[in-house]
């Protein structure tokens, strides 16, 4: 994971499905913290790496509502976050995926999308 630590990530699609013009975000911090935007939400958490697989700890998130469709990105994204992770970075791509076959695509993401 030192390839993905201290970068902010942005969800390309999830299982192959674009995520449209607000891509969620996730940053990684060394000490285990994760922050970024679900999309509509703010949202932030923990993240540890055990035996090869990446788990995230409660991720809490602000209440605001949004777009119906921005909600289902952000309501997929997190539910993906529940569950152990297998992580595959490769050609600055992270890959996240989980035992019933979802995924994740992050790209690294813009500096001015951080704060979105």
């Amino acid at each position: 994971m030192d390839e993905v630590v201290g970068r902010s990530w942005m969800v390309t699609d999830l299982s192959g499905e674009a995520v449209g013009d607000r891509p969620p975000t996730l940053h990684f911090e060394e000490d285990g913290q994760v922050y970024g935007n679900g999309g509509v939400n703010r949202v932030r958490g923990t993240w540890a790496l055990t035996d090869g697989r990446l788990t995230f700890g409660p991720i809490v998130a602000t209440l605001m509502a949004g777009p119906p469709e921005r909600m289902a990105v952000e309501r997929a994204v997190l539910g993906l976050l529940t569950g152990p992770l297998t992580v595959t970075v490769a050609d600055d791509e992270l890959l996240l995926s989980a035992e019933d076959g979802r995924t994740a695509r992050l790209v690294p993401a813009p500096p001015e999308s951080e704060l979105l």
